[in-house]
C-alpha cells in the first residue's frame, strides 16, 4: 500500500502548530499498537474521509482510537500510551516510580527519591540509576497537560543542584573511571533554549521526542512497561484511587485481583480488565 498522501490537508497540532497530515504517521502510530495491515487500513480510509482543513490532532487521535478500541482494547491500549503518561497524576511521584520501571528493564538498578549529600547541602534525588560504570541522578518534571514544557529555569535550578552532588561525588575514591551523569525527565517536551542550555553544560535531557535516538516513546516501545492509565476497562476514578495505592504497571494486575477489589471493582469488570491487562503485557 503507498502512503503517499492521497489529501493535503493541512492539521493543527497541540502546540498550535500546523502541519501537513501525514498518512504514513499515522499509519506506522497504529502498526506499533499491533493492528494488522487490513484493520490499518479501514481505520486510515475512515480518518482520511473525515478530515477538513485545520482539523486538529487531538480529534485525529480520538477518532482513531475509537475504532481501534473495537478492533481490540490491547491494541487501543498501547496507542494511547501518549495520553496515559498525561494521567500519571496529579503528583510526579508516579511517573517517577514508572520512569524507574522502564530503566530497570534497560538493567539498571534503581533508587527513588533518595538524599544526597552534596559538597555544600543534600538534596532529595528523583532517580539515582546504576549500571556498571554509569551513575546517572534524574530529576523527573511531570506534566499532566500535553502544552505544558520545561522551559530553561528547570536546566538552570537542576544544573546547580547537580553540580553540587557532583562536587562531593569526586572526593570519594571509588569514583575514579566511572561515568556521572545528570538528567532530566519529563513526559512533555522541552523548550528550545532548556535544550541550548542543557547541551552547553552537558546535562541529558529525556522527553517524549528528545533525544531523537532514545527517546522517552522509544525507551518505552522497547520495554513493553506500560502504566496501567493505558487500559480503556478502567475509569478515570479507578484508575486515581489504584494510583493512590502506588499500582502504577498495567503487569502489577495481570495475576493480582486483589489490586482491583480493593478500590471496590465488581468481579464481573475485573475479569474484563485483567484480559485487556495480559493482552496489553503479551501475557
Amino acid at each position: 500500500m503507498t502512503l503517499s498522501n492521497s489529501k493535503h490537508i493541512w492539521v493543527t497540532k497541540n502546540s498550535g502548530e500546523r502541519a501537513e497530515f501525514s498518512k504514513k504517521k499515522l499509519w506506522l502510530s497504529l502498526e506499533k499498537s499491533g493492528a494488522n495491515k487490513n484493520e490499518i487500513k479501514e481505520i486510515i480510509s475512515v480518518i482520511e474521509g473525515l478530515l477538513y482543513p485545520g482539523i486538529t490532532t487531538k480529534e485525529i487521535y480520538k477518532k482513531a482510537f475509537s475504532l481501534l478500541r473495537k478492533t481490540s482494547r490491547p491494541y487501543a491500549a498501547k496507542y494511547k500510551l501518549k495520553k496515559a503518561l498525561l494521567e500519571l497524576g496529579p503528583t510526579g511521584f508516579p511517573f517517577e516510580k514508572y520512569l524507574a520501571e522502564v530503566l530497570k528493564h534497560e538493567g539498571f538498578s534503581i533508587s527513588v527519591g533518595d538524599i544526597m549529600k552534596g559538597q555544600c547541602i543534600p538534596h532529595e534525588v528523583d532517580i539515582v540509576a546504576k549500571k556498571g560504570n554509569k551513575l546517572m541522578i534524574m530529576e523527573c518534571k511531570f506534566h499532566a497537560n500535553s502544552r505544558r514544557i520545561c522551559d530553561v529555569k528547570i536546566p538552570l535550578y537542576f544544573h546547580s543542584r547537580f553540580s553540587d552532588l557532583e562536587k562531593q561525588w569526586k572526593k570519594n575514591p571509588k569514583s575514579k573511571g566511572k561515568e556521572y551523569k545528570g538528567w532530566i525527565a519529563t513526559n512533555t517536551r522541552f523548550s528550545s533554549d532548556a535544550i541550548k542550555y542543557a547541551n552547553c553544560v552537558s546535562l541529558n535531557l529525556l522527553g517524549w521526542k528528545t533525544p531523537k535516538k532514545g527517546s522517552l516513546k522509544e525507551r518505552i516501545d522497547a520495554s513493553g512497561v506500560h502504566p496501567i492509565t493505558c487500559l480503556t476497562t478502567l475509569t478515570s476514578k479507578e484508575k486515581k484511587l489504584l494510583l493512590k495505592k502506588m499500582v502504577v504497571l498495567a503487569k502489577d494486575i495481570c495475576h493480582d485481583e486483589k489490586k482491583l477489589q480493593s478500590v471496590g471493582i465488581s468481579h464481573v469488570r475485573i475479569k474484563k480488565i485483567i484480559k485487556e491487562a495480559k493482552g496489553l503485557c503479551g501475557l
